[in-house]
């Protein structure tokens, strides 16, 4: 289990290239400029949350030789004025303590000022020689063109759910758990997309379980989640043409107190997972090996009952219900309507 105060994700945060998950088309450019000795004096890692860009700038640094004596890390989101970059302008002009550079990692950068990027922009069109910026930063809209442009950009990807479901059961693994592929799929959902918010999620499981395999039923105890038979319970109602019970069985989940946001994410990605099935038969194997043993006898089973409710129309119209979800004041009337139009308007059913 996690040692208190220990987190997960500084725990396995990444220390050599080779950890960095994801992001090949990023390392490897890397990789090649300190092989070529083209180090770049700017750098603008852009990415979602939790991707990777502070343990990548880490990384380069440790590779180009900086030592900790010569890294330093700014939270521009608690430093964003103008006097706190100017006071950077001042200390950059110093040389290394032991390192043939200096790094300044600067994070959440586009919560500078714009007074204070003017000041950062004058530092970046004529830098010294021994100083390196890393700038990172998840809105790349609100950092101006003209920072941008003297830096060289790079855009970290939002990691696969089979990435992070890896990842769950790797993680677990080494902290002497077992998570069965239903419930590693589970925790990587609700990372969506994060690395740090996977292992996040992972951690508050370990912490409350004290059994040495965990299943998904237990995560979705822990976590709130939606339970998967909730889920399942609406799509079998879609698959017997039932506009009644598939709204009862959503009523059901909004009673248990889940989050119907969460609810419709698990649902969207049940149907995708239906829809590969049934139109994609050659990839059925390679689809089976990423779901659970009773997800996969779920499907065997509704696809043989189903009336063309597994559909691309289907997927459009939840697809859509999804995003209004955060502008209804009913959280479940956008998939309430969705049922509607799907059942009250297929002609199969």
């Amino acid at each position: 289990m996690t040692e208190k105060n220990n987190s997960l994700y500084q725990k396995y945060r990444p220390n050599d290239w080779g950890e960095v998950l994801g992001q090949n088309h990023v390392i490897d450019v890397l990789e090649k400029s300190i092989a070529n000795n083209k180090i770049s004096h700017a750098y603008l890692f852009f990415g979602t949350r939790g991707t990777g860009k502070t343990s990548t700038a880490r990384i380069f640094a440790e590779k180009i030789g900086v030592s900790g004596n010569d890294l330093y890390e700014i939270d521009a989101a608690s430093n964003t004025g103008v006097d706190n970059i100017r006071e950077l302008r001042e200390s950059v002009h110093t040389l290394p303590f032991d390192s043939p550079y200096k790094i300044y990692i600067l994070d959440e950068v586009h919560m500078l000022s714009k007074s204070a990027f003017n000041a950062l922009l004058k530092t970046l069109e004529e830098p010294p020689k021994h100083v390196i910026f890393i700038l990172a930063t998840t809105e790349l809209h609100k950092v101006p063109d003209t920072v941008i442009s003297r830096c060289q950009l790079f855009t970290f990807k939002k990691p696969t759910e089979l990435v992070l479901t890896e990842l769950a059961q790797s993680v677990a693994k080494k902290e002497g758990v077992t998570i069965d592929k239903g419930g590693a799929e589970l925790v990587a959902l609700l990372g969506d997309g994060s690395f740090r918010d996977t292992l996040g999620i992972l951690q508050k499981v370990l912490s409350y379980s004290t059994d040495k395999k965990i299943e998904r039923e237990e995560i979705e105890k822990v976590t709130g989640a939606p339970s998967i038979k909730s889920v399942q319970g609406v799509l079998r109602s879609l698959t017997e043409g039932s506009i009644d019970k598939a709204i009862e069985a959503l009523g059901l989940a909004q009673e248990a107190g889940v989050d119907i946001k969460v609810f419709g994410k698990i649902l969207i990605s049940n149907l995708r997972t239906g829809l590969l099935l049934r139109y994609a038969p050659d990839s059925r194997e390679k689809v089976f090996e990423k779901i659970s043993e009773s997800d996969k006898e779920f499907f065997k089973e509704v696809l043989q009952e189903t009336k063309g409710v597994f559909t691309s129309k289907t997927l459009l119209v939840f697809l859509d219900a999804y995003l209004r979800i955060d502008s209804s004041f009913v959280k479940t009337l956008p998939l309430e309507l969705a049922i509607i139009e799907i059942l009250g308007n297929n002609s199969e059913v």
